[in-house]
C-alpha cells in the first residue's frame, strides 16, 4: 500500500528488485510510485531487458479490476499490515467493487489473515497462513485432518519447502475430505503443470501464464481425473528450485 493509501500490486516491500527505484514502497505516494519503471529489471533472457523504458508502471488493484472481464476472479495475498491498515482497506475495496464472490484472500503471516477474517466475518474465501498450512500438513500426516474445523477454503502451497515434501497424496486426500482446495506455486514448466493437474490439484500459480493456459486446455481435453486419492500414489517431483510465491526467477 502506498503512503496515501492506494492498494497496489507488488510482491516486495522494497522497490529495488523489480523497478528502477529504491527504498520501501510504503514511503511513496501513488503519484511518486507511478514515476518508476516497473519493467526496468524484467529479464526473460540473460542481458535482455525488453520492457525497460516501455512505460510499464506498478499497477493499482483499482486498475486491474477496471481492466478485467466481469467474471474474472482474483487471488490476492496481503503482504504487509500497511498504514492505513491493509486488511481493512482491502475489505472496504472488495465491498465497494462487489467482489465478494470473485476473490480469495491469502496471507503468509497469520495475524494479517486473522484480521481480514474478523473484518469480513466469513463472507470471503481465504487461503491458509503459513501456520495453518503447517498445521494441516501435520494433521494429514497423522490422519486426523478431518476432525479439525479449518477456517481456510484453500491451501496455497509449494511442492517443496527446502527439503520438505509439502504436497503429498495424503495431503491431497485430506484436503478433499475437508472440502479444501489445493493450489500449488510457483510452477513454470509445462510438463510439471500437466502432471500436477492430472494428480488432482485444484489450481496452479505460475509466472508463465502462456504455458499454464496450454496445460489447462490439455487437461480439460482429457477424461476428468478421479478425486479419490490414493495416499500411496506418487506425485510429480518439482523440477524448479523453490522460490516465494509470485517471485520471478
Amino acid at each position: 500500500m502506498t503512503r496515501d493509501g492506494e492498494i497496489v500490486l507488488l510482491h516486495d516491500a522494497r522497490l529495488e528488485r523489480t523497478t528502477n527505484g529504491s527504498g520501501e514502497l510504503r514511503a511513496l505516494t501513488l503519484a511518486q510510485l507511478k514515476q518508476l519503471d516497473a519493467g526496468h529489471n524484467f529479464q526473460p533472457e540473460p542481458g535482455k531487458y525488453p520492457r525497460r523504458g516501455a512505460g510499464v508502471t506498478v499497477p493499482t488493484f483499482e486498475e486491474l479490476v477496471q481492466l478485467a472481464p466481469p467474471r474474472m476472479c482474483f487471488n490476492v495475498e496481503i503482504k504487509e499490515r500497511g498504514e492505513p491498515d491493509l486488511p481493512a482497506a482491502l475489505w472496504q475495496f472488495i465491498q465497494r467493487h462487489s467482489l465478494e464472490d470473485r476473490i480469495i484472500v491469502a496471507a503468509e503471516k497469520h495475524p494479517l489473515l486473522a484480521s481480514f477474517r474478523r473484518l469480513s466475518r466469513g463472507r470471503i474465501a481465504t487461503g491458509a497462513s503459513r501456520r495453518e498450512c503447517l498445521q494441516f500438513w501435520l494433521a494429514s500426516r497423522l490422519r486426523v485432518a478431518r476432525w479439525f474445523p479449518w477456517r481456510c477454503q484453500a491451501l496455497q502451497i509449494p511442492v517443496l519447502a527446502g527439503n520438505l515434501r509439502v504436497l503429498t497424496p495424503r495431503l491431497l486426500a485430506a484436503a478433499r475430505r475437508s472440502g479444501i482446495a489445493v493450489h500449488v506455486w510457483t510452477i513454470d514448466e509445462e510438463e510439471e503443470m500437466r502432471e500436477l493437474l492430472g494428480s488432482g490439484v485444484d489450481g496452479l500459480m505460475s509466472d508463465r501464464p502462456d504455458r499454464l493456459v496450454r496445460a489447462v486446455r490439455a487437461s480439460r481435453s482429457r477424461e476428468p481425473a478421479s478425486h479419490e486419492y490414493d495416499s500411496k500414489r506418487e506425485l510429480p517431483k518439482s523440477r524448479a528450485p523453490h522460490r516465494e510465491r509470485g517471485e520471478s526467477p
